[in-house]
């Protein structure tokens, strides 16, 4: 089949899985084209060349730690202009050059208006939509409700009415809505291989590093080794290691950590629950899919969710790491076959339609 594959530019999290998903379409035999903005697009692009096409994306604006709705409207709003031409112009391309029988998106609005536009079925691929086809559950604090009801406007707003909807997650919810299949977290072929052992190191996340107290914050801990990723830096600092971005060299450290303290992104707590890695969260303000995540991790017993990062809050999550990995001991996840062998049934059924 030929396929459309959208993919999101905000982060890389979401090509990191699609790229998975893209190399098993090709591997299947379908001809796959890809469009994506941004890092997604340049690190797509390398891995696929001559299938990938740039579009322009949607971006977060931060503030203080948190996404600000207001400077994320604002640079919406400034950008959508050219954002409009440079898509609009992208639609003619592909319509020369390709004729989809399908398309796939992971939560990314540009294939979803293509498919819709040219009436071709439509799969959804991403773990947003657990906020808007599941029944949560959580306790959802009053603090987290307008977080709450905004996802759910975005999610519910992103793929309406597509043919089907997988939805990849690491804890089971009942789900409420027809289409839509759970399945385990897609990990990427670099993790499936790594051998998971218990080191010494706890190793640290920090998106957001603007933390600018997180160094001495770990080393009021001497008793334990950090290595931290996020500030692209090669720094020694007592017990606290800088480290410059590898992706070898951070798989390396999360496969050998004993606990990893990260925020509440899907991609490295999925990795670190298929490690079997306790893990400390700290969700992102105002991500509500980050929330959620964390909790989920507390639920489980997979390590605890806090609010904030402080010296205290770590020392109570090392303090409970037996507990934690006894509770990883039980999750069990034979790669990303669940979700290929869905994927092929509903390719199949699709072909048959439109082939």
């Amino acid at each position: 089949m030929n396929i459309l594959y959208g993919v999101p530019g905000e982060g890389l999290g979401h090509a990191t899985r699609s790229k998975v998903v893209i190399r098993y379409l090709l591997d299947q035999g379908h001809n796959v084209c890809v469009v994506s903005s941004s890092r997604a697009y340049q690190m797509l692009a390398a891995n696929f060349p001559g299938r990938v096409h740039e579009i322009r994306g949607f971006h977060l604006a931060y503030k203080h730690l948190a996404v600000s709705k207001s400077r994320t409207a604002a640079l919406t709003l400034r950008s959508a202009p050219k954002s409009l031409r440079v898509n609009f112009a992208k639609y003619r391309e592909l319509l020369c050059d390709f004729q989809p029988d399908l398309v796939i998106s992971d939560f990314e609005s540009f294939s979803y208006f293509f498919a819709k536009w040219k009436r071709l079925p439509l799969i959804s691929i991403d773990n947003m939509q657990i906020i808007n086809r599941t029944q949560l559950d959580i306790t959802v604090p009053a603090s987290e409700r307008t977080n709450l009801a905004l996802a759910r406007q975005v999610v519910r707003a992103k793929l309406p009415r597509s043919q089907r909807y997988f939805i990849t997650t690491f804890f089971q919810l009942p789900i409420t809505r027809e289409n839509t299949t759970l399945v385990p977290p897609i990990i990427r072929p670099e993790i499936l291989a790594a051998q998971s052992t218990v080191g010494n190191h706890v190793l640290v996340y920090q998106s957001a590093t603007t933390q600018k107290d997180l160094v001495p914050l770990l080393q009021s801990l001497p008793g334990q080794e950090f290595r931290v990723y996020g500030f692209n830096k090669e720094e020694g600092h007592g017990n606290v290691q800088l480290r410059a971005f590898s992706e070898q060299g951070f798989i390396d450290d999360l496969a050998r950590a004993r606990a990893v303290i990260t925020n509440g992104g899907f991609s490295l707590i999925s990795e670190a629950v298929y490690l079997h890695k306790p893990i400390c969260a700290i969700p992102i303000p105002a991500q509500f899919e980050q929330f959620l995540n964390a909790a989920q991790v507390e639920k489980l017993g997979y390590g605890r969710h806090f609010a904030a990062l402080t010296a205290d809050n770590v020392k109570a999550f090392l303090y409970d790491l037996g507990g934690f990995e006894e509770a990883l001991a039980d999750y069990q996840q034979h790669g990303n076959d669940l979700l290929f062998n869905e994927l092929d049934k509903a390719l199949e059924v699709i072909s048959e339609v439109v082939l």
